[in-house]
């Protein structure tokens, strides 16, 4: 598994945010049953850019949370028996699959843990696990979907709490 971390932005959060990283990853891998090792993309940048980035790529002119951008398409989220059909999906050198990439706003990521009463690293963790699903081809637009979606997020964030306890959230 290759996790690329970059960072745009000085971030002085008190957990090492790569590690919570490539740990968000590996659970969402895990829980939706990935048969590869896979490369995955993260760049954490400010408002700004991520503003800029929305508009280049949805016409959206406004800063966001979080940004996936899947390489895959899939018939059903996590179903992955058609991904060798297509030799592309996979990097010539390291054989993995490549998922897509991931872009945060540490400015949203801190203005939303502090408007929601929890830790700034439970807010990165769930930007992650959230992005992750969409790279693995949920979505939330109809409610049965959101609903699925919600579902799986709210397991797999379940899952990391053992690891990370500022992750567990009492609704």
């Amino acid at each position: 598994m290759t996790c690329l971390f970059d960072t745009e932005v000085d971030i002085t959060w008190d957990f090492d945010c790569v590690k919570l990283y490539e740990s968000c990853v590996e659970a969402v891998l895990s829980a939706e049953n990935c048969p590869y090792e896979v490369s995955v993309s993260l760049l954490v940048t400010d408002d700004e850019e991520i503003k800029e980035i929305n508009f280049e790529n949805r016409n959206i002119l406004a800063a966001t949370d979080v940004l996936s951008f899947p390489m895959l398409e899939y018939e059903q989220p996590s179903d992955f028996s058609k991904v060798e059909e297509h030799g592309d999906d996979f990097d010539p050198e390291t054989g993995e699959l490549m998922l897509g990439d991931i872009v945060i706003s540490a400015d949203r990521a801190a203005a939303q843990a502090h408007e929601y009463g929890h830790d700034i690293q439970r807010e990165f963790a769930f930007l992650i696990v959230h992005s992750m699903l969409h790279l693995c081809g949920y979505d939330h637009i109809e409610e049965a979907d959101r609903l699925l979606m919600e579902e799986r997020q709210k397991i797999i964030m379940e899952s990391l709490s053992g690891d990370f306890p500022k992750l567990i959230v009492n609704d």
